[in-house]
């Protein structure tokens, strides 16, 4: 089935939502959290540990192209120069605010991290330009690739230090460009990847639709979304295990034994992949017991911490 819903509002996520609009408890239970706004109206966020060590994280939004459309997204900036990138991918019919959590989670790790909107990729709550019926898997990729290059050209990133992340769909389309000799990814992080989609493509199959696969129609409907056909064609162009192999660096995986949307073979069998692929970088998985498409409060947290691990 293809996939992705977004994650539903996990502790994470309630966090990042109190950082940015409210004085409610905020990220973690080590920290206290004071806002301030500047005269330019730029919200700053700041994190104070109990050991006195204090994190400045500025929100800001960003827009940048990808061709005649804008892309439009969020940067969470910490103190510092030289900064490593982090940029992290929603999932199908979702938006970046369902991937905050992640992004306070890098930011608080010293990475200068983005969040954005695919173009025509969000069911609701959208806020770059496009068509959903005009949007597909490699769409999806440029808009990445645009985000990228944006990321790499501020003057306070080093663009020789990135770290993808992405999920579900997200996730598929971060490994399709992870792949790229063009692009230097350090680290590539895959919650529960929708590998499953060329083959639904084909099968005639997705979240909410059926369809004859040998005669598409213009516009497939799938629950809130309309997706055009383009879509389906795009997906049935992708062998996904093959566009995949070029990644050369460390990848973590991060997928749920209970996923009723994306099976978990397609991640065992990517982790193998990367294993094969990749002699000499570290090429991890983590299973969740009980996890499904869009982790539990329980679930994220463990996600989060698999994630402090790997890039420590």
């Amino acid at each position: 089935m293809i996939c992705a819903l977004a994650c539903p509002l996990s502790l994470g996520q309630k966090a990042a939502s109190a950082i940015e609009t409210t004085n409610r408890p905020c990220y973690n239970e080590r920290n206290t959290l004071k806002q301030n706004r500047s005269e330019t109206g730029v919200m700053t966020l700041m994190f104070r540990k109990k050991i006195g060590k204090e994190h400045t994280i500025v929100k800001t939004p960003f827009e940048c192209k990808r061709e005649r459309l804008t892309v439009r997204g969020t940067e969470y900036r910490p103190k510092g120069a030289n900064l490593p990138i982090a940029i992290v991918c929603h999932g199908f019919m979702a938006f970046q605010a369902t991937v905050s959590q992640y992004a306070a989670a890098l930011a608080e790790m010293g990475y200068v991290t983005y969040t954005f909107d695919f173009c025509g990729g969000c069911a609701i709550n959208g806020k770059s330009d496009g068509l959903t019926t005009e949007m597909s898997v490699l769409t999806e990729a440029k808009d990445l690739e645009s985000v990228l290059d944006y990321a790499a050209s501020r003057s306070y990133a080093n663009p020789n230090h990135i770290v993808v992340m992405g999920c579900s769909q997200g996730g598929f389309v971060s490994a399709l460009v992870a792949a790229k000799e063009r692009y230097k990814i350090k680290k590539l992080i895959l919650f529960y990847p929708a590998f499953c989609i060329p083959d639904d493509a084909h099968a005639g199959k997705m979240l909410f639709a059926k369809f004859d696969p040998n005669h598409l129609p213009e516009v497939i409907r799938c629950g809130p979304m309309k997706l055009g056909k383009r879509y389906v064609e795009d997906a049935m162009k992708i062998d996904p295990f093959q566009a995949i192999k070029g990644y050369q660096n460390d990848v973590l995986i991060v997928h749920g034994a209970n996923d009723k949307i994306v099976a978990l073979h397609y991640s065992e069998k990517a982790y193998r992949l990367y294993q094969a692929a990749i002699p000499h970088g570290t090429v991890q998985m983590e299973i969740i017991p009980n996890g499904g498409h869009g982790f539990s409060k329980k679930s994220d947290k463990i996600a989060v911490e698999r994630i402090r691990a790997f890039l420590a």
